[in-house]
């Protein structure tokens, strides 16, 4: 346990340090190198264009972060409408009642130090768990920063080409990039900087895959009506449309939450709160 939360601060913390890595050397180093093209005016450069598409996915990716964390998971006895919702707390915090015995889909966090419901997992890189209040936060989450992640990976592999005058044509040169950059780094032919480029470059790939596997797969148990938690106790959900599955998530005007980071809206679970 003590590991377990060790972990649930330190993760939180290196996903902020490779954001802000990122933001640097987009911001001075591979827009800058962009702005040398003197065939393209200045309003279409191709420094611009991405400077606006990379801001757009960061705005996304770091503020549907926010709205993960700020979105805390329920407390069963304010949150809820439910009589005794305080003793089964405590019950759940001294062990003598086992997780969702009051609430279908429902399971104490022992990180979290609370009920979430329509448990899901707990994200160690947000340091929260995710349930019914921030799944769609999380899903937009996972979504932008792989893409944001894909981004910085195009404008490194840009930037590497020509600060090293090497193509990328063949799949087979991405591959073979970091054993021969290692070989020339102690060979003093390679700066730190690039170096260091060519690390994040392989950084951001895994990243950028994990995020993306882990969205799919993630929208595929929203299409179900299931969560992490449901199918890993073997609980049976009731089979309703995949429609309905993916309104309860993301709610009917879903289109805003894709394009800026707010918080569920049309959903039906904030109806059954505010009523």
């Amino acid at each position: 346990m003590l590991v377990l939360r060790l972990l649930n601060v330190v993760a939180p913390a290196y996903f902020l340090c490779i954001s802000l890595v990122t933001f640097v050397l987009q911001i001075f180093l591979f827009i800058p190198s962009m702005f040398r093209d003197p065939s393209t005016t200045p309003l279409f450069s191709p420094a611009l264009l991405h400077g606006a598409l990379f801001l757009f996915l960061s705005a996304n990716a770091l503020g549907n972060y926010v709205l993960v964390i700020q979105s805390s998971p329920e407390d069963l006895g304010k949150g809820l409408n439910l009589s005794k919702g305080a003793e089964v707390v405590a019950d759940w915090l001294d062990g003598s009642r086992s997780p969702g015995s009051a609430l279908p889909s429902t399971h104490f966090c022992r990180l979290c130090a609370r009920v979430t419901q329509r448990h899901d997992h707990h994200c160690f890189f947000t340091g929260n768990c995710i349930g019914s209040r921030n799944m769609r936060n999380f899903i937009m989450f996972c979504l932008y920063t792989s893409l944001a992640c894909l981004d910085s990976l195009v404008a490194g592999m840009a930037y590497i080409s020509a600060a090293l005058s090497m193509s990328f044509a063949n799949p087979l040169a991405f591959l073979t990039l970091l054993p021969h950059s290692i070989s020339q780094f102690f060979s003093g032919a390679l700066l730190s900087s690039e170096m260091f480029v060519i690390l994040m470059l392989y950084l951001w790939l895994g990243i950028g895959l994990a995020c993306a596997g882990f969205c799919c797969h993630q929208m595929l148990l929203i299409l179900r009506g299931q969560t992490r938690y449901q199918v890993r106790k073997g609980m049976v959900v009731r089979a309703r449309p995949w429609r309905e599955n993916l309104q309860e998530v993301f709610g009917k005007r879903w289109l805003l939450g894709l394009l800026i980071p707010v918080l569920n809206v049309g959903s039906d679970y904030r109806r059954q709160k505010e009523k």
